[in-house]
């Protein structure tokens, strides 16, 4: 007969398996879903954050390499191969650091601002799509806990 610890432990085991199970169903959808609402425009997700993430007021100087990877927590290598088709693209170019000149800024280009301009609806209908019966309040929720969780696995 197992004891009333146990069954919490196996039932707590199995609702952090689903948790994990869900968030990885959740990315694969984003990813799968994201770019097909970004089908016409030839961008992927994850070209999609980075060209959010430089059109941010923050960025308008651009950003480095290793600010863009640690922005969007993903490595430097994963972040060449992004960059390199988004300036073959003509959507983002490497610019010379105006404080430092030995250093180099990644950032958006008159045709990127443009794209990012003519990608705003279709990725607002997609997240309100995506966030369907979340109410405000449940989003803000949702952001502190993933938020949590995030912070939570750096440390790890």
């Amino acid at each position: 007969m197992k004891d009333l610890s146990t069954e919490k432990s196996l039932a707590s085991i199995e609702i952090n398996n689903r948790l994990f199970f869900r968030f990885f169903q959740a990315a694969n959808t984003l990813h799968t879903k994201g770019t097909q609402a970004l089908d016409e425009f030839g961008i992927t997700t994850q070209q999609w954050s980075v060209l959010g993430a430089l059109s941010r007021p923050q960025a308008a100087n651009g950003m480095s390499v290793s600010e863009l990877s640690r922005y969007l927590l993903v490595s430097r290598q994963n972040l060449t191969g992004l960059l390199n088709r988004l300036e073959h693209a003509h959507y983002i170019e490497r610019v010379t650091g105006e404080e430092d000149r030995r250093s180099r800024k990644v950032r958006l280009t008159p045709e990127g601002e443009q794209l990012w301009i003519k990608l705003a609806d279709p990725i607002a209908q997609f997240y309100d799509s995506a966030l369907k019966g979340l109410s405000f309040d449940d989003r803000l929720a949702f952001i502190h806990y993933i938020s949590l969780l995030q912070k939570n696995m750096s440390k790890l």
